[in-house]
């Protein structure tokens, strides 16, 4: 089982606050010694689309890269992806909604061009690739989405990782635990919003998942989402998974600073819970 953290991409995002490069690379860093697996550093989009990700090739250049560690970053379309190709960053996370509408919001396509653009992207790429599948269990200008869908769209990307997002927080573990079996999805990246991402967490991985994404503080949300709240907390879900039997590898205490830290940087409490009421023994 491997945790991704998002904090530094997704997280970030969706803040009101706009923190400086040195400033975001200083997280993944912190986030990087505290043992996590893997962190998603950077999106290569538009600053004038998504301000708080701007200047990501100075972001990635003031990272202190450490070996324990893959580092990702977003593109969402071919020029994105020439940036991140020069960035020398170790895996690409390549992204598209499951519904028609949130494809046209989020990135100006159909379903049909933004499923053939990351197509196009996952040919050219050399590195490992994740492919992010948004609105998975539920869209919020759709509604319900058919799980046939989601199905047929992961298919389509055979032989890379998938990872089914609940970006609006509306699923339940039983969805969760069904369209992860149906898929042979990779992973699971989950959003709190209804108070069920943790029980989401834990089913995904049950159903066979090996990724699971999360955010540092709860810290994220979707700009193209109204209303799509926090990711799930990065100590928050390993607080659960260490006392749940399940080895993570990543410093709880060492987060537990981090989100610390963030507080203060952004000027306001965070969403996560367990860096305010602290650990507890395990025995």
């Amino acid at each position: 089982m491997l945790l991704c953290d998002v904090g530094p991409r997704d997280g970030l995002q969706n803040e009101d606050e706009v923190l400086e490069p040195r400033v975001r690379a200083d997280l993944v860093n912190r986030l990087a010694a505290a043992g996590l697996p893997r962190v998603e550093a950077a999106s290569f989009v538009r600053a004038d689309r998504v301000p708080q990700m701007a200047e990501a090739e100075e972001v990635v250049g003031a990272i202190e890269r450490l070996d324990k560690t893959e580092y990702s970053g977003l593109v969402l379309n071919e020029q994105g992806y020439e940036r991140f190709a020069s960035s020398g960053l170790d895996r690409v996370n390549v992204t598209l909604g499951a519904t028609e509408a949130f494809n046209q919001r989020n990135g100006n396509a159909s379903l049909a061009d933004a499923t053939e653009r990351v197509e196009r992207i996952l040919a050219l790429a050399d590195k490992p690739a994740t492919v992010t599948i948004s609105v998975a269990f539920g869209c919020p200008f759709e509604g319900h989405v058919d799980p046939a869908r989601v199905a047929e769209l992961a298919a389509r990307f055979e032989g890379h990782d998938v990872v089914l997002a609940d970006t609006i927080g509306v699923a339940a573990p039983r969805e969760v635990r069904s369209l992860v079996e149906r898929t042979k999805a990779d992973g699971f990246h989950g959003h709190n919003t209804r108070n069920t991402g943790y029980a989401n967490a834990l089913a995904a991985l049950e159903a066979g998942a090996q990724v699971l994404d999360a955010s540092v503080g709860g810290l994220g949300g979707c700009p193209y989402a109204p209303r799509a709240s926090g990711n799930i907390a990065t100590e928050d879900l390993v607080y659960l998974l260490e006392r749940e039997g399940v080895e993570t590898g990543v410093d709880l205490d060492a987060l537990i600073r981090i989100s610390e830290w963030l507080e203060a940087a952004l000027g306001r409490k965070l969403e996560g819970q367990v860096y305010r009421a602290g650990p507890f023994p395990s025995e």
